[in-house]
């Protein structure tokens, strides 16, 4: 019989085995790209009906199959939920991600199952608890909001972590389902803030940002115990924890510094006093000693495979710790390039941030930022904004490296990437007055290039660097006006045109403006748009200055030059600023100089703009021509057309995104948006709250221990006393006899007394009996002496 049973037994393994098999090849059939055939809704229902777990699971799956492909499963409702009280582990999964999906659409079906998800509360397994307190908190049903809180409650003193840190994660649901059960969220928050594993207090921590993120008084007695844990954490909790600390330290620790002297080269021998001694002195931050605690704690999270978290640290240092701190943070920044792209630009939005606030630590890692053919154009952007960040903190080899590198690049095929290499040419040059020649000349080169992209944007950056130093710069404006028959690019001709027109009045003796006027009056016609509004202010700038020379060498004012009938009516009567107007005196005129072309290229550029088509270019010219209409008055014409202007200064195309917080989307986007927790102010002095709030909780309720050092920490020494303490408490309350309070030193003596003591009283038992023994042997020999005496008698 034994034989049959075992031969039975192993039948049955063999059909479970062949069964598995064959699910096995089904699902490798499923992971074809051909759609499966979905099951009648009778077969589908009679899986799940069915008492065999195997077809309940096989039914679960078709089900959740046609539920994430958005087909209708509502009508599985009953079936389904009805499995929830099965021990099967994957049933009971699949049953809840179904209820999950499904629990706000039949919300009293739902709550059948709540009975059953609670006695789930109570089983031996913690998985299968943590995954009915997580399936209860997340259905949306707002009538079981109390029975959450209560769920939340018993998980909270569950033995397993695995389940706390699932109560931890409930508690922003069943907030959400009815804030009113704040109150007793807060009470299981505290409990699980000071829990002593890791795991579970990242996931406190994220739930105490989500519910109540400006309670910093819950924070105060758990600060160092969660700075302590934080190296543990999982990569969410430190980045939840990171943001929660730096909350924490603007509320509670303020921004103290001192002034100390700077340290001075000293000379040679060391009895030679610097220069300037005691008079420079600079101020540094003092940090608190439980805020440089956490800046240590971060320090160990910049080796962190996570990049977030790397970034979540960098701005910690930035926004709380000193330069020091910062500094530490740049080579795991730097370190982020070596990932993916997407990574990378996102860390070089970081890193250039950074770079803004402390360029000169960058200057190491220059190789970093060399652009690859495979970077797309904002990773390329960015890089070249670094090297122009750093360019005039590096060795003059650094600096030659990264201009040919850029000018490499001005060669490029994608006139993006064009534009921007000559971009930050300009800003190299703009922040080292020494490189400016160099890149100037790099620039001048790029002007008579075929493409139009880059000579347009040469020449403006060109024309930014000679308004920094016009008088340097005269020759090279003669240079460009020589490649006006070469440049065929409207908006760099017209960016060559304002340059000769703004050095008219520099010198009147080799002035090449008229010329240059008169050279292109011959082609206006044919000008593009942009160059035909230069060239009228280039003739409006030279006729003024014409009408200035001329009253400076001769007092009486020069008349106008003479229009025609047309010309002459062109303007209304009634303008105010017509010199002609019968409510003015005009000056007696005076004949103009015939032999004069200037006058003459004035009213010939006059009357070719007049018949323009284009309505800018006419009202334009309209307003020059009524400022110059009276050559006694070129005040107001010289305020507008003269006036100096200011020098230009391109700043870094990042400079609108500063105080946009690191790793945020708002300094990927450029700009501010909303849901991000905004960093407060430092706390003034004196308004800080009491730093012994935040020392520690030891053992239980009421025990106090070393601030700074946890339960599990304390020696044994105070562990004893303490437990003395306590005992003494309880014997008090009952009326017994006082008890002395003794330190761990005065039992260790006391032990030491009573060995000694017990020792002393082992010797005195010796010698006794010892003496015992020789009066004994003496009383004998008495006997027999006196027994011989007797004898002897």
């Amino acid at each position: 019989m034994e034989s049959i049973s075992r031969i039975s037994s192993m039948l049955e393994t063999a059909r479970d085995l062949t069964l598995e098999a064959a699910q096995s090849v089904g699902a490798a059939r499923s992971l074809n790209p051909r759609p499966s055939r979905d099951l009648p809704f009778l077969q589908v229902k009679k899986l799940l009906d069915s008492r065999n777990d195997r077809e309940i699971l096989e039914g679960l799956r078709k089900v959740i199959s046609m539920m994430y492909r958005s087909k209708p499963c509502l009508p599985y409702f009953s079936s389904v939920v009805k499995n929830v009280a099965s021990p099967n582990i994957e049933i009971k999964k699949l049953v809840y991600i179904y209820l999950l999906h499904y629990a706000e659409s039949e919300p009293d079906l739902a709550l059948l199952s709540i009975n059953t998800i609670q006695k789930s509360l109570s089983v031996q397994s913690p998985q299968v608890r943590a995954m009915a307190l997580r399936v209860m908190s997340g259905i949306r049903v707002p009538v079981i909001s109390q029975i959450v809180s209560l769920a939340i409650k018993k998980g909270c003193r569950d033995m397993s972590p695995y389940v706390r840190k699932a109560a931890a994660l409930a508690i922003p649901k069943c907030y959400r389902l009815d804030p009113n059960t704040l109150p007793q969220l807060l009470d299981y928050l505290t409990v699980l803030l000071g829990d002593k594993q890791y795991y579970v207090v990242g996931s406190a921590v994220t739930a105490f940002l989500e519910v109540c993120p400006e309670r910093v008084d819950l924070i105060h007695k758990h600060y160092r115990s969660i700075v302590r844990k934080l190296v543990d954490m999982d990569e969410w909790g430190q980045l939840a924890t990171l943001r929660l600390m730096s909350l924490y330290a603007r509320r509670c620790f303020p921004k103290r510094t001192r002034k100390v002297r700077k340290s001075q080269a000293k000379g040679f021998y060391d009895d030679e006093a610097s220069e300037d001694e005691g008079s420079a002195e600079e101020e540094v931050d003092i940090l608190d000693p439980d805020l440089e605690l956490f800046l240590r704690a971060c320090n160990s999270l910049l080796h962190s495979r996570n990049s977030a978290v790397i970034v979540a640290v960098a701005r910690c240092f930035l926004d709380l710790g000193t330069p020091d701190y910062i500094d530490s943070a740049i080579g795991p920044l730097v370190a982020l390039l070596r990932s993916p792209q997407d990574i990378q630009q996102v860390a070089l939005y970081n890193i250039v941030a950074v770079c803004m606030a402390r360029p000169e630590r960058f200057v190491r890692y220059p190789n970093h930022f060399l652009v690859h053919t495979t970077d797309t154009f904002d990773i390329a952007r960015l890089k070249f904004e670094v090297w122009t960040l750093i360019y005039s903190h590096c060795e003059p080899h650094i600096r030659d490296m990264i201009l040919s590198e850029l000018e490499h690049f001005t060669k490029a095929l994608d006139p993006d990437i064009v534009q921007e290499s000559v971009r930050a040419i300009g800003r190299c040059a703009q922040t080292d007055s020494k490189a400016s020649a160099r890149c100037l000349r790099l620039l001048l080169r790029q002007v008579s290039s075929q493409d139009g992209n880059l000579a347009a944007e040469s020449l403006t950056v060109i024309r930014h660097l000679i308004q920094q130093d016009p008088a340097a710069h005269t020759k090279t404006v003669i240079r460009l006006a020589k490649n006006l028959d070469i440049t065929p690019n409207p908006e760099a001709r017209a960016t060559i045109i304002w340059l000769v027109g703004e050095f008219a009045g520099v010198d009147s003796e080799n002035n090449i403006a008229p010329d240059v006027l008169r050279i292109l009056t011959k082609g206006f016609a044919s000008e593009s748009e942009p160059a035909k509004l230069q060239i009228v202010l280039l003739a409006a700038k030279v006729y003024l200055h014409y009408l200035n020379r001329t009253r400076e060498l001769d007092p009486s004012p020069p008349s106008q030059p003479s229009l025609s009938a047309d010309e002459a009516g062109w303007t209304s009567s009634t303008d105010p600023t017509d010199s002609t107007s019968p409510n003015q005196n005009p000056p007696s005129p005076q004949p103009p100089d015939p032999d004069h072309p200037i006058p003459k290229l004035w009213s010939h550029i006059l009357l070719l703009a007049r018949y323009d088509t284009s309505y800018d270019l006419r009202d334009r010219t309209r307003t020059y021509r009524a400022l110059l209409s009276n050559p006694a008055s070129t005040q107001l014409a010289s305020l507008l057309l003269l006036a100096p202007k200011p020098v230009p200064h391109a700043p870094s195309p990042s400079e609108y995104r500063k105080g946009l917080p690191l790793g945020s989307a708002s300094l990927v986007l450029g700009a501010k948006i909303g849901g991000g927790m905004e960093l407060p102010e430092w706390v003034k002095e004196g308004e800080e709250p009491d730093p012994r709030l935040r020392d520690e909780v030891g053992g239980g309720a009421g025990k106090e221990g070393d601030g700074g050092v946890g339960a599990g920490e304390r020696p044994a020494g105070e562990a004893l006393d303490a437990a003395l303490r306590e005992e003494r408490g309880k014997d008090k309350g009952k009326g017994k006899e006082r008890v002395v309070e003794k330190s761990l030193e005065d039992w260790l003596g006391e032990e030491e007394e009573e060995e000694e003591s017990e020792e002393g009283s082992e010797e005195e038992t010796e010698e006794e009996s010892e003496y015992e023994e020789v009066t004994e042997s003496e009383d004998e020999g008495e006997e027999v002496g006196e027994r011989r005496g007797l004898v002897d008698r």
